[in-house]
Order: C-alpha cells, then sequence, then structure tokens
C-alpha cells in the first residue's frame, strides 16, 4: 500500500521519445518565458568586457531619450513572422476564431480578456505572426501596449519593439489611433488585477469600472472589439487568494509599489507534467467580436451617458460571446463568467 502511494505521488515525467515538432514548440515557450531574465543576463555579462563599455554608456543614453514605445513601437515585420512564433501558438495551440471581417480603413481598440496570469495569449495573437494575424486581419496595423515599465529593461524593451508592443499610457493610444488608416490598439484590459483571478474553470473579469479605454474610443473616434480568450485562464494553475487575505494584501501592496503584480501560479515542468513554470498544453480559443462604433458627434452633457451606454454594449457583447462558445471552447468550467470590479 505503501508503495502504491508513492506511485501515484510520483510526478508524471515526459516521456523521452517525442516528435521533433513538440521539441520546438516547447522550446518556442520556454524561450518567452525567460527572454526578460535571458535580455538582464547577456546586458550585465557584456559589462565585464571593458573595450564594450563605451558602446554599453551610448545604449544606455539612447536608450534613456528613445521615446518608440509611445510612438506605437518600432515593428520588425521579419522578426514577427519567425517559425519560433508559428511553434510558440502550436505549444497550446492558440486559434484566432473570427467572426466578421474588420475595415483596413478604419481604427480599432481591441479589449483583450482576460489577463491570465502571463498573458500569453494577447503576446501570440498581437504581437507575433505566430497564429496568423494579419492574414485574418489584413490591413489592420494592431500594436499591442504593455506597462510602460517594461521599456526600462536593457535589450528586453528592444526585443518588445521588435514585436511591435507600446506603452499603454494614454498618449502613446492616441499616438498610434491617430496615426492613419487601420492603426490600431489592443488593450489587456483587465490588467495585473485580473491575474489574481486567473484559473481554470473561471472567467472573472475586471471590467465593471475600466473606463479609460472607452473614453479613448470617445475620444479617438475609433471603434471598440471585445476579444475573448478561452483557455488563457486553463494554462496555469494558482494558489488560491481571497480578497481581504495576507497573501492577497502582500500582493496589493506588491502592485501599488512596481505597477504589476505575481500570482503565485504553476503548470508543469520541462520534463514533467505535474510542476514547474511551463504553461500546460491547453487549446486557447481567442474569438473576435463585433466592433463597436462611438457615435461621429457628442455633446457635452451626453458624454457621460454615452460613455456608460458604450461601455454596457461593450460588456452586453462580451456576455453574448461567452453565450455562445463557453460549451464549445470551455465545457469543464466551474462557473459562469462574472464581471467584477
Amino acid at each position: 500500500m505503501a508503495d502504491a502511494a508513492h506511485e501515484q505521488k510520483a510526478p508524471l515525467m515526459a516521456p523521452l521519445l517525442i516528435p521533433w515538432e513538440r521539441r520546438l514548440q516547447t522550446f518556442a515557450a520556454l524561450f518567452y518565458g525567460v527572454e526578460p531574465s535571458l535580455a538582464l543576463g547577456l546586458f550585465v555579462f557584456l559589462w565585464a568586457i571593458p573595450i564594450l563599455w563605451p558602446l554599453l554608456i551610448a545604449y544606455l543614453i539612447w536608450m534613456c531619450k528613445d521615446q518608440a514605445h509611445v510612438r506605437g513601437g518600432r515593428k520588425v515585420h521579419w522578426f514577427r513572422h519567425l517559425s519560433l512564433w508559428t511553434h510558440y501558438a502550436n505549444y497550446f495551440p492558440l486559434t484566432i476564431v473570427k467572426t466578421i471581417d474588420l475595415d483596413p480603413s478604419k481604427n480599432y481598440i481591441f479589449g483583450y480578456h482576460p489577463h491570465g496570469v502571463l498573458a500569453h495569449g494577447a503576446v501570440i495573437t498581437f504581437g507575433t505572426e505566430g497564429a496568423g494575424y494579419s492574414h485574418h486581419f489584413p490591413g489592420i496595423d494592431t500594436t499591442l501596449m504593455t506597462l510602460h515599465s517594461n521599456f526600462k529593461l536593457p535589450f528586453h524593451r528592444d526585443y518588445l519593439l521588435a514585436l511591435g508592443l507600446g506603452s499603454v499610457s494614454r498618449t502613446s493610444c492616441k499616438n498610434v489611433l491617430e496615426s492613419g488608416p487601420g492603426k490600431s490598439i489592443a488593450i489587456v484590459v483587465g490588467g495585473a488585477s485580473e491575474s489574481l483571478s486567473a484559473r481554470p474553470g473561471v472567467m472573472d473579469l475586471t471590467l465593471k469600472k475600466r473606463l479609460g479605454f472607452v473614453k479613448l474610443a470617445l475620444t479617438t473616434g475609433a471603434s471598440l472589439v471585445p476579444v475573448l480568450n478561452f483557455g488563457e485562464n486553463e494554462i496555469f494553475e494558482q494558489v488560491q487568494s481571497e480578497q481581504g487575505s495576507r497573501l492577497w494584501k502582500f500582493q496589493k501592496k506588491f502592485q501599488a509599489v512596481l505597477g504589476f503584480t505575481m500570482p503565485l501560479f504553476f503548470g508543469r515542468g520541462i520534463f514533467n507534467y505535474d510542476m514547474g513554470l511551463m504553461p500546460h498544453r491547453r487549446p486557447m480559443h481567442v474569438v473576435f467580436g463585433t466592433p463597436i462604433a462611438p457615435p461621429a458627434e457628442i455633446k457635452d452633457e451626453e458624454q457621460e451617458k454615452i460613455l456608460n451606454d458604450l461601455h454596457k454594449a461593450y460588456m452586453d457583447q462580451l456576455q453574448q460571446m461567452w453565450d455562445t462558445y463557453k460549451d464549445q471552447y470551455l465545457p469543464d468550467r466551474i462557473k459562469e463568467m462574472e464581471f467584477v470590479n
């Protein structure tokens, strides 16, 4: 009996003989996770070579002055099309579910939900061509917006810029949306707060009081497009942190200081299926909704009402998308989708 119990607790190991394609997929997912550490490690290592000091100092000065992250990134198309990202998308796999064609002469604000633990789905969908975004939506040049602090890490910032990411500041968002037809942005609306709710079978969206992206639509005339990923919350397990608990308070203080928080999460390992920081191989289906266009002309006294109406229409469409696809893409859910503060 003791031996049987021991066997049940033993980790489920990955087989040694697996197809080469799956090894490439695992490497791609691993690269995404360790890239920030590799970038910082390389930068520190180069300081050990004195002959490179003038170049490194010049790079730091240039990095402080460079404003590409508030101008929509510095997209490098061949980098976004690397086969690495196709392997990354196929690791889960991630599939884009298109419900309507988008007019490339218009601008859009894509609201991505949910954040998940590390927003893998958002990066694959909007930051790479791994899932064929430009094939599905030709002419829609979309910049994925992320925290400004991500552009303060040497070399990592250049990696993000090459993927076409930009700072999520209001100025940056307006710069992109007003730069021409088809120029659009994607915002992970729930942000760091929503990551604390990311666990399998749950779709709690931090959205009730998130009005900034709706105000941006009213200001710029861009249409809102809800995007719902069925599977983002399934790829990691998370230690439960109830609101008001010590762990929850610590995570919120961490967020207040650094602008982001870090859930206590775990997934699988490189060589086992039970424990590690790699995401689980679970399918993600990214469903794109129908554009919601703001009114062309708004009187000052009507602005608040229109803002609330547009926000409600956005949430109503998300609810409709959930009701339409939940049984197909999330049959093992433990509760229904919920909008939270």
